[in-house]
């Protein structure tokens, strides 16, 4: 199927340098044409729709002003970066994208050399760029680096922290401020509510301007007027030159300007650049723009599976999922138990936590994407007698780890933890995948930490960990939905063991694993082949009696879909039982869950070639 006349053939042009030969009328042509491009791959691969399709006209821009490679440009979480890869060399593999061996869904240096870092965690881009910036200049590179940022990673604090070293910093820094009101759920705090003041004082620049224009043309005390104003440090400053809490940090600022129209755009990184000094560009964007089930929904279309263009509806149903039962379960202990608070870092969608933000509004805490903060503040409410319930993503709990020991566990409070996306979650990739929250939560002094197999047991585990367990607890899940096989299964707190008379092997796994491994179990028993399972649910501290029952056996293995170094097998082999571990070794790419499984040897097929002794190949 050929190109329609007025579409650019990406794949031939030399991007990104071809893009300033372009003239306006036609970037918004490739504005368009991008926008298309975008929907139609997100609808067949999944992937983040919305926040690309704020920043199509703003990668245009940047990549006009600025000269990628040379000048670095570090994208904030790296969700936004898909236009970015199209406009560097990538547009012939795009229909790749978050697929296994294809182009990653976020950022990656080793992809392209117009990736200056890898970003999937919120709110590092900052920090990052300023590390790149002040190496430029200790090599006397004059070039710049930009910093790409939403409104919703500045709720982080690590973006408080590289601001407040930036601006005094004397590089080449533009940190462009991309305000559209959402990281994934709705911005919350006072920071959101200054950008959003912020957002509506178009005024801002031409006042200061103006006023600027007029001290400069008037005789004998305009100059010492003007340099009274700019180096004053209290009301009247702010009165006059209307100061930003950026410009009180050092930065320069150029702002706000519509991020969806490229002329100007390129006006403000343009002033930017020739500032030559940290400076802040705000731009405002409205997430999915261009795509009205995204502008409606842009929460909902902030990370999407598959789904249909002609209705805009995903394949998948959210409510038949481990976080929405996680969630509803959640809701109807806190109706029993009015001490029950359900806190989120800016994931109130991702963890199922809108059904209680709906039902119990008073209890319920969006803190922003602000782990670290979200940690400490349950262990306020719990040192106050309140029980809170932490929802969050495997990947992102990692960042609380010094307030999970220091905040809760050394306070002996009783807090729970919600751990959402343990394990493989597939298309996202290394970033993302839940892979270390058992070799690091373990290292916390008296926690317990429980791994359900199907719904039924997550609603057992989280009750017990609200009534029942004392200090932290840990209940960790996966994504996606419980398999088929496992829904009617037996549902326990503390272990199911599946046994034959005379085996004297035994496997051990836990969580959806189970699946896979009762699987294997069927395959080696129509081969004559028999071995026991044991599947513990609370897998940590570590069961006495699972330990003598394994020494029992001449052999056994563990199947772990966490990282090895850490595991709970590790630890069942310094207690002196005999076993073959799998585990995750390294960092685990993007592509289809099923197929990493498989790939990790945590497939039924795997599991059942690796307890019969037999290679992929079939032979002993």
């Amino acid at each position: 199927m050929g190109l329609k006349k007025e579409e650019f053939d990406l794949e031939s042009m030399d991007l990104p340098a071809a893009l300033k030969d372009l003239s306006f009328e036609e970037c918004r042509r490739l504005a368009r044409q991008i926008r298309r491009t975008l929907i139609t791959t997100v609808s067949k691969n999944g992937g983040h729709l919305s926040s690309n399709l704020g920043t199509v006209e703003l990668t245009i821009a940047l990549h006009r002003v600025f000269e990628s490679p040379a000048d670095k440009i570090v994208w904030d979480v790296g969700h936004q970066a898909y236009t970015h890869k199209l406009l560097t060399g990538r547009a012939g593999r795009f229909g790749t994208i978050r697929t296994e061996d294809g182009l990653s869904g976020f950022p990656r240096p080793d992809e392209s050399e117009h990736d200056a870092f890898i970003s999937g965690h919120s709110s590092t881009s900052v920090s990052a760029a300023l590390g790149i910036a002040a190496a430029m200049k200790l090599k006397g590179d004059e070039h710049f680096t930009v910093a790409v940022l939403g409104d919703g990673a500045l709720t982080g604090g690590e973006s408080f922290e590289g601001l407040n070293n930036a601006g005094k910093s004397g590089t080449r820094l533009i940190i462009v401020l991309n305000y559209n009101e959402m990281s994934i759920s709705k911005s919350v705090g006072a920071t959101a509510k200054y950008l959003a003041t912020l957002r509506t004082k178009d005024s801002y620049h031409k006042t200061k301007d103006a006023v600027e224009n007029v001290l400069d043309r008037t005789p004998l005390v305009g100059q010492s007027i003007k340099k009274f104003v700019r180096s004053s440090k209290n009301a009247f400053k702010d009165m006059i030159l209307h100061s930003t809490m950026f410009e009180d940090l050092g930065f320069e600022f150029v702002g706000p300007i519509d991020g969806h129209n490229i002329e100007e755009l390129e006006k403000g990184l343009g002033a930017a650049k020739a500032l030559e000094c940290p400076t802040i560009v705000m731009v405002n964007t409205q997430k999915g723009h261009g795509y009205p089930p995204a502008e409606e929904n842009p929460g909902g279309y902030h990370g999407v599976g598959a789904f249909d263009l002609s209705t805009g509806n995903p394949d998948v149903v959210p409510e038949d999922s481990w976080s929405a039962v996680f969630g509803r379960e959640l809701v109807r202990l806190a109706h029993e138990d009015s001490r029950i608070c359900a806190v989120t870092a800016a994931m109130k969608f991702g963890t199922g936590l809108q059904y209680f933000h709906k039902e119990i509004p008073d209890r319920f805490f969006d803190v922003g994407i602000a782990e670290q903060h979200a940690a400490t503040f349950c262990g306020g409410l719990a040192a106050a007698g309140m029980i809170p319930v932490f929802a969050v993503y495997s990947t992102f709990l990692q960042r609380s780890y010094d307030q999970l020991l220091h905040d809760l566990a050394i306070m002996r409070v009783h807090a729970i933890l919600g751990v959402d996306r343990a394990g493989i979650v597939g298309e996202d990739g290394e970033t993302h995948q839940g892979l270390f929250d058992i070799p690091f939560l373990t290292t916390v002094p008296d926690i317990t930490i429980y791994s359900p197999s199907n719904y039924r047991e997550l609603e057992l585990c989280l009750d017990k960990a609200v009534n029942e367990d004392k200090g932290l607890v840990a209940v960790r899940y996966p994504r996606g939905s419980e398999s088929a096989e496992l829904a009617e299964g037996e549902a326990d707190t503390d272990m199911t063991c599946m046994t034959t008379e005379g085996a004297r092997i035994a496997a051990v796994t836990y969580g959806r694993l189970f699946g896979e491994l009762a699987k294997a179990r069927e395959i080696a028993a129509e081969r004559g082949f028999k071995f026991d399972i044991y599947k513990p649910v609370r897998i940590f501290p570590l069961s006495e009696e699972l330990t003598e029952r394994l020494k029992s056996y001449d052999k056994v293995y563990f199947f772990e879909e966490c990282y090895g170094y850490g595991s709970i097998g590790e630890k069942y082999a310094a207690r002196g039982v005999r076993c073959d571990r799998t585990a995750v070794h390294g960092f685990v790419p993007h592509g289809a869950c099923g197929s990493l499984l498989d790939g990790l040897g945590l497939s039924a097929e795997k599991m059942a070639a690796k307890i019969m002794g037999r290679a992929e190949n079939g032979k002993t």
